[in-house]
């Protein structure tokens, strides 16, 4: 059989093969123009050597708009394509797929049928340069155990799990996808290396994030990963190919329609969208989204997808002497350590309000996780404050407040923190709650700082303290590395405190991820009422939490570096949640694993390579999937994955490839219209949108995810 029989045929289409290659011709025009399509949409129908291609994209692209556009959809059995709703302009289409070359670009507008002819790839390696970065990056050798332990040149503490959730998502994997082309080759402006580990030593040096990739890599992993990742580049500079080939797009993952719009700049990035209300995500109807910036910028890009135009916001900074945001305390310094490959010794990052995370209220407002000050804390926040918070446990500094966009009104209002702000979200009653608040749980009450102003008066914060006593009430309470004392509370850290932060629409609790860059991976849960906590470490073969959130029934589902997407559910617990022995590891039985998909790294037993970054739950059905279902950024495969029944389903961006997000959001347009008046809206989160297929000069992308019923639905 074939490369690519093997790869697409099943054997009953292997016995008819030679009747399509003869019948492929003349069938062609006929199927194109039996495609029922409306005046705004391009159909027709893919046939390659064999006969109709099915599962492979189709791509139409223009520049005739305000703003780059594109749209893409996948074929049916039949080869068959419908791409809906186009605006009007001239489109470049082409086809794209598993086991194919791109097709040569053809030039079509709205209304019209297409015969689209797929090019076979003529070896393996053409086929495998289409991969996703996993079946790349699965490539990539990891230590055997003679390495841990003491054995080797690791710190005798660091174990391969470790090990792994460097290599994917707490670093490696925590700001860009590795593995495509770009990462996956030395750039010739580095010049030559006497070995593969020298070059990547090199290569992390670059930019104003090598911080964040030097201390993991060279300082808690000893230098060890270097030798690994040289090996894999000079494996793959001699010819070596991925060993797993991807299937092609299958069942509702044919159902997919895909739209993007550029939109920032080309030296700058995004790390997140917003674009509706969580708890009601008919707010903000077919309106405008808005860019988070983080440290790239001041300029907020703001989306309208009606009209394909995009405009920008400058935000501006309550002080005016406020230095940027970057340097320590933060996740990037002021200049390059070394000349990056695409920018040289360029200052390409240069914000000051940071904007990580940005949420919509009911009001249609605006609520964003941004700095507008430095980082030393009014007196308010801080010993010796008649604060009521500031009483239990004062706060010196933070580097992120909060401030309000009103777009209605182009207002923007500075709400000063004394806890500092990553994720945003609210609860029912309109509290706000962030992450990024390091030892203790930070909110805002949205209702009376709108009636008062008063942002002292209207925000609160606690330390996490189990009730390791077991009375159900808060108590004094031992510090952080103390001994349990059965009289008192016991205070904990959390690690590195909150990561992603999760109002439980079930019974208003509040729960994190924590664990994230130090301390053990878990979940935390915070009670509003009493201000205890209650955490749960990530059991084997789970570790590495990064994002997660919550289902309407107050299921917690969490991204994990060990491969899997992570369910943790309270009422599952046998044991008593609070006392002397509830402190972390009393409810393995609430935890859930479900392996992502792609292939894993060799020698490590079964496992997935996939690094996600972030879990979203879908828990109005905005996408069209179900309510509560899972999705997760699949960071490595271009895309997401979705949780339904029990399956994962892969989304996938095809074009540009190189697609990685950091967070979704999901809006209901129009809850009458079907399909077409929902989906999810998600950006280009990665640090590095050159990297990707479009190379220098890419800009972020916006893009809207939808479910048609079926492959032809318009």
């Amino acid at each position: 059989m074939s490369f690519r029989q093997a790869l697409y045929w099943n054997v009953a289409a292997v016995a008819v093969a030679s009747f399509f290659a003869f019948a492929a011709a003349p069938a062609t025009a006929q199927q194109a123009s039996n495609v029922a399509i409306n005046k705004d949409d391009i159909g027709g129908v893919v046939t390659g050597p064999n006969g109709p291609e099915a599962g492979v994209w189709v791509i139409a692209e223009t520049t005739e708009l305000p703003t780059k556009y594109a749209k893409m959809v996948v074929t049916d059995d039949n080869g068959r394509f419908i791409i809906p709703d186009l605006p009007t302009a001239n489109y470049s289409v082409w086809v794209r797929g598993y086991g194919l070359v791109d097709s040569p670009k053809l030039r079509a507008k709205p209304g019209q049928h297409l015969e689209v002819a797929a090019v076979l790839a003529s070896d393996a390696k053409e086929a495998a340069h289409y991969y996703p970065a996993i079946y790349w990056y699965a490539m990539l050798k990891i230590p055997g155990s003679d390495e841990f332990g003491g054995k080797g040149e690791l710190p005798e503490t660091v174990t391969l799990s470790d090990y792994l959730t460097v290599l994917k998502n707490r670093a490696c994997i925590g700001c860009h996808q590795i593995g495509q082309e770009a990462t996956r080759t030395i750039p010739a402006q580095f010049g030559d290396f006497a070995s593969g580990a020298d070059a990547w030593a090199r290569r992390v040096q670059s930019g104003q994030a090598a911080p964040l990739m030097i201390n993991p890599l060279a300082g808690y992993l000893a230098g060890v990963p270097f030798k690994y990742f040289g090996d894999w580049t000079d494996r793959i500079a001699k010819g070596d190919l991925p060993k797993n080939k991807p299937p092609r797009p299958q069942g509702l993952e044919r159902n997919i329609v895909v739209t993007s719009w550029e939109w920032g700049e080309p030296d700058k990035y995004l790390h997140d969208l917003i674009s509706s209300d969580r708890r009601d995500p008919t707010v903000n109807s077919y309106g405008l989204l808005y860019g988070s910036p983080e440290y790239a910028t001041d300029i907020i890009p703001i989306l309208d997808p009606k009209t394909n135009t995009v405009t920008t916001f400058k935000a501006p900074v309550r002080d005016s002497d406020m230095p940027e945001s970057l340097g320590p305390g933060h996740a990037a310094i002021l200049k390059p350590m070394q000349p990056s490959a695409y920018w040289g010794d360029r200052q390409i990052w240069d914000t000051r309000i940071n904007n990580h995370n940005s949420m919509f209220d009911q009001q249609g407002r605006v609520w964003m996780a941004a700095a507008f000050r430095g980082p030393d804390n009014p007196a308010f926040c801080k010993k010796g404050s008649d604060h009521p918070s500031a009483k239990i446990f004062p706060l010196d500094r933070n580097v992120r407040q909060i401030t309000i966009l009103d777009p209605k009104t182009q207002k923007y209002t500075f709400v000063d923190t004394c806890f500092g702000s990553h994720h945003l979200q609210f609860d029912a009653s309109g509290r706000l709650w962030t992450s990024g608040t390091g030892q203790v749980a930070g909110w805002i009450d949205t209702k009376k700082f709108d009636e008062t102003g008063d942002a002292a008066q209207s925000q609160g914060w606690a330390p996490f303290v189990l009730d390791t006593n077991g009375n159900g009430k808060l108590d004094d309470f031992t510090e952080p590395g103390q001994p349990i004392d059965a009289q008192k509370d016991m205070r904990i850290t959390a690690g590195s405190g909150p990561y992603a932060v999760m109002p439980n629409p079930a019974d208003g609790s509040v729960w994190y991820t924590v664990g994230v860059f130090a301390g053990r991976g878990g979940v935390l849960r915070f009670d509003p009422e009493t201000r205890l906590s209650e955490i749960y470490y990530v059991p084997m073969p789970g570790f590495g939490p990064r994002g997660g959130d919550i289902d309407s029934k107050g299921v917690v589902w969490v991204s994990l570096g060990s491969g899997h997407l992570g369910s943790f559910d309270r009422r599952k617990c046998k044991g008593p949640l609070n006392g002397p022995k509830a402190t972390g590891d009393h409810c393995p039985e609430g935890w859930t694993f479900y392996k992502y998909p792609g292939p894993g790294f060799e020698g490590i037993g079964d496992n997935s390579a996939e690094a996600s970054y972030y879990t979203w739950v879908d828990q109005h059905n905005t996408l069209g999937l179900g309510d509560d279902v899972p999705i997760s950024t699949a960071n490595l495969e271009d895309g997401f994955v979705a949780l339904k029944d029990g399956q994962m389903v892969m989304i996938r961006i095809p074009y540009p490839m190189g697609f990685y997000a950091k967070g979704l959001d999901g809006r209901i347009d129009d809850p009458n219209a079907g399909w077409k008046g929902r989906g999810l809206w998600t950006t280009n989160g990665d640090r590095t949108p050159w990297l990707m297929e479009t190379g220098k000069g890419s800009r972020p992308r916006a893009v809207h995810i939808q479910f048609r019923p079926d492959p032809l639905a318009h």
